[in-house]
């Protein structure tokens, strides 16, 4: 091809893939995947638009103030850490400006430590803030090294309307901030939508990280509320099939008469009222994921046309007599003790272990503790208070402590209905106990959990009283720095400057 003709062409297939990008960072986005991997995708995804060399997405860490990043293409350093307003990229965090630099042996701001640490030679840069409706920096995107010379203009202009679109995104993610936080954002679980970082969910992050990365069916177990289905939806998103379908069987919805013409479809004509062929939710989830809903609650009948599926991947429609086939993986989830149901006679015992390949059982929520049941407590305020426009409204002292005494029989769905109602029907801006509708049982424990009064004498100077009082908060709270530092509103470095 003439050299001129492929000159001209280059930057068509730039644009193509800025723009390829800018299409595809909402679904990457609103994806339940893991963190890591999902930032790191969007740096190597970056990288590949810009022509660039390397990419890198730092997070501004909204407690310390530290640069964190997922680095795509960067095998030496599976994370970066700087400290605050350290290099390039510290400083577009702290100012929120853009900057392009060509020569970065010439520019002061530049710092040289990851280079040492990797080998990597790093001639230019091109950063921008990621920032919200807020003006608030969440983030910095950081690309280096163009392979064909310095970035431009258009490149500046590009990687700007992308850090817009990656902060309205975060915002639908784990990772959004608090309402009332200056700038960074807090990372509340492994797995976007999925907060939570008590041992117990730890452990099933762990599993659901292996179970995802092989094609094999998983039993999910729990008590009612736990959150089965979106954990289902994680391992399908960080599988193999993240792409295809994603098909849900709700099965205590589906009535004795229709429960084998939904899963595998009819012919025209199977019963009175089929007027058409229909085909059924495996059909649909060829290629991709069929989780089954309760799946205890499935007949007998109905257990021995799955079993035959899950050997051989082969059915009939209801009133059909051709031999189909389809290729989906199957989740299934259940509340019910399933060996229990097999002893009773009530679930097929070949069924049951052709389902429970990998098991995994999610913790209830008083399982989690006291200090999970706060963060999605406080989690779940600020989806609703967006929801519901309410901005500004918090969670007073006297509420968590009947947060923390609840036992949760409807776990994190109970605690998400609670708050719900809370932000609804609260008329101020401080939730108190009346509000979350948990009884009065659960009242009376709560005040006789709250926290002593501090007793303050006269005569203390202010900074004395303050500490006394940041102290008192401390022993009130187990010693939790975070927890004390979100109660009184100010930030870690600031508590353990008073404390």
């Amino acid at each position: 091809m003439h050299r001129a003709l492929v000159l001209a062409l280059e930057p068509l297939a730039e644009r193509d893939h800025k723009l390829s990008l800018l299409l595809d960072l909402g679904a990457m986005l609103a994806q339940e995947v893991d963190l890591d991997a999902l930032l790191a995708l969007i740096g190597s995804r970056v990288a590949t638009a810009l022509r660039a060399e390397r990419a890198t997405v730092f997070l501004v860490d909204g407690s310390t103030g530290e640069l964190r990043s997922r680095v795509a293409d960067l095998p030496e350093l599976p994370e970066l850490r700087l400290p605050p307003g350290t290099g390039l990229a510290g400083f577009v965090a702290d100012t929120g400006e853009v900057v392009n630099v060509r020569d970065t042996t010439a520019d002061p701001r530049y710092f040289s430590g990851v280079d040492r640490q990797t080998g990597f030679h790093t001639r230019t840069i091109l950063a921008a803030p990621v920032r919200d409706h807020q003006r608030a920096t969440r983030a910095v995107l950081e690309v280096l090294n163009k392979v064909d010379g310095a970035f431009s203009q258009e490149d500046e202009a590009f990687l700007q309307a992308l850090a817009g679109q990656v902060a309205q995104a975060l915002e639908r993610t784990t990772l959004r901030p608090s309402p009332d936080s200056a700038r960074g954002v807090n990372v509340r679980g492994v797995f976007n939508h999925i907060v939570g970082a008590s041992g117990p969910m730890k452990r099933v992050y762990e599993l659901v990280s292996r179970a995802a990365a092989r094609d094999v069916t998983v039993l999910l177990g729990g008590e009612t509320g736990t959150g089965k289905g979106l954990i289902a939806r994680a391992i399908h998103a960080n599988g193999a099939r993240r792409d295809a379908p994603f098909i849900t069987v709700d099965c205590t919805t589906l009535p004795e008469a229709l429960v084998e013409s939904e899963l595998f479809g009819h012919e025209r004509g199977a019963y009175t009222g089929a007027d058409r062929r229909v085909s059924g939710k495996v059909e649909l989830a060829h290629g991709g994921t069929l989780f089954l809903d309760e799946v205890a609650e499935l007949s007998l009948r109905t257990q021995a046309r799955l079993l035959r599926f899950l050997q051989d991947r082969v059915y009939e429609r209801v009133g059909g007599r051709a031999t189909l086939r389809a290729d989906a993986r199957v989740l299934a989830a259940t509340h019910r003790d399933l060996a229990s149901q097999v002893e009773k006679g009530h679930f097929r015992e070949d069924l049951y272990y052709r389902l429970r390949v990998v098991e995994l059982r999610l913790p209830s929520l008083r399982e989690r503790g006291g200090a999970e049941v706060e963060g999605l407590a406080r989690h779940f305020l600020e989806v609703f208070s967006r929801r519901f426009d309410r901005p500004g409204m918090s969670l007073g002292a006297s509420a968590l402590a009947a947060l923390r005494a609840h036992r949760w029989p409807g776990n994190v769905r109970e605690l998400e209905h609670a708050v719900e109602r809370a932000v609804v029907l609260c008329p101020g801006d401080v939730i108190a106990p009346e509000h979350l509708g948990l009884g009065e049982a659960v009242l009376r424990e709560a005040s006789s959990m709250e926290a002593p009064a501090v007793a303050l004498p006269l005569g203390l100077t202010l900074e004395e009283a303050s500490r006394r009082y940041v102290q008192a908060t401390l022993g009130a709270l187990g010693g939790n720095r975070s927890q004390a530092a979100r109660s009184l509103g100010i930030g870690r470095n600031t508590l353990r400057r008073r404390g």
